[in-house]
């Protein structure tokens, strides 16, 4: 059984002690490491600076040696030369899997650099990379099957999907990709996890109720499972400790 925790390092502020908070943000990966068995740690989400996903990965893993980590990686503002070295950099650290996905756009207003994830995962493999470290691509909540061609060919090792709503949507997206892992999103249904809900258009109250159940089944089909809680780590810890 493989449940994974999505974990995003600090933010950078002008007013926040960042060596401090990746002592905090250290510490609660130490705690919910215990009940979960991997984390995947996301790269400047909604186009925020935060903590470089290598530097705070390369911390974990001499923490706590044996937790698999996969991380994302924004292609749409790295050069070639800047995906190659951070993949190497992730190869060499001991890191078990990359995500490749475009990104939100910068906050900063920074220009894109043309890169596509399924032509920067058909490189990565054309290089040999898949020998060395997963590669995995994103995938709608409800692909339109017809259109996801590029990502196909890429032959990735699987997907991450979207933050998911229902059964329906995992049992459409694995009979339609069997060749591949996938990793379905599940978003903790909290009080405090509502905005995130209301930003991904997902109705908690879908499977609010019977969540473990929800979980469980959602792993029967693929195997795997991400859970996200961007505002509520304590009660996704709880959660975690009480049913797994």
């Amino acid at each position: 059984m493989t449940i994974r925790y999505e974990a995003n390092p600090p933010k950078i502020l002008p007013d926040v002690n960042i060596d401090e908070s990746i002592i905090k943000f250290i510490e609660k990966i130490k705690i919910i490491s215990k009940k979960c068995d991997a984390i995947h740690i996301t790269e400047n989400v909604l186009g925020h600076q935060r903590v470089s996903p290598i530097r705070i990965g390369e911390i974990i893993k001499k923490e706590i040696p044996n937790l698999p980590i996969t991380v994302s990686l924004r292609v749409r503002d790295k050069t070639e030369k800047e995906i190659i070295k951070f993949v190497d950099t992730c190869v060499s650290i001991g890191f078990t899997g990359i995500l490749v996905l475009m990104g939100d756009p910068s906050q900063s207003g920074a220009p894109d650099s043309g890169q596509v994830s399924s032509s920067v995962a058909s490189m990565l493999k054309e290089k040999g990379y898949d020998a060395k470290i997963d590669i995995y691509l994103s995938m709608s909540n409800k692909p339109n099957f017809s259109k996801i061609g590029k990502k196909i060919k890429a032959n990735p090792k699987g997907f991450m999907t979207q933050a998911i709503q229902n059964i329906e949507q995992v049992k459409n997206i694995s009979n339609n990709l069997k060749e591949f892992l996938i990793i379905p999103i599940v978003l903790f249904p909290s009080e405090k996890n509502q905005k995130s809900a209301d930003f991904l258009g997902l109705n908690l109250s879908e499977y609010s109720k019977e969540f473990d159940k929800f979980v469980k089944e959602v792993h029967r089909i693929t195997g795997d499972v991400l859970i996200i809680s961007p505002n509520d780590f304590n009660g996704l810890n709880e959660y975690l400790k009480n049913n797994f």
